[in-house]
């Protein structure tokens, strides 16, 4: 990848709304030259879209929280994400090893809907839960390393 694909890429992480104008600027190319430079960017898969970032908190949705899940029955078929797609709380879900198979991230307004949560998820795959509690979140969203 070229050097100005990677400075395009991380103006972008930090500022996915960043104007062709501004991109060009810090770039040091012209309007259009960016634009096709994003295009090609996003047709190779490198941006796969674009997104707000939300204050959860004053949305509602004060309380993260990591579940690692693992399956009760090991001989069981690995579709705990196709099971869980369906649960809006679940943020994100990553299949990671170790003695758990996947860490969700969910986000709830409550302890109480935590607990609801967990009840439901371990119903829906059949699976034994572990969960961390986040008590506060002092960066997340890291631009990548280009």
């Amino acid at each position: 990848m070229e050097e100005i694909d990677r400075q395009i890429l991380g103006l972008l992480a930090d500022d996915g709304r960043m104007s062709f104008t501004d991109l060009a600027r810090e770039t040091g190319l012209s309007v259009s030259a960016v634009h096709q430079r994003v295009r090609r960017l996003q047709k190779r898969g490198l941006v796969t879209g674009f997104t707000a970032q939300i204050d959860h908190e004053l949305i509602g949705l004060p309380l993260t929280a990591f579940v690692s899940i693992k399956p009760i029955d090991p001989a069981a078929p690995d579709d705990a994400p196709d099971r869980l797609a369906g649960l809006a709380e679940i943020e994100a879900c990553h299949s990671v090893a170790g003695d758990e198979s996947y860490i969700l991230k969910v986000r709830v307004a409550s302890p109480n809907a935590l607990e609801d949560l967990l009840q439901r998820i371990r119903a829906a795959a059949n699976v034994a839960t572990r969960t961390t509690v986040v008590l506060s979140t002092p960066w997340e969203g890291r631009r990548p390393l280009l």
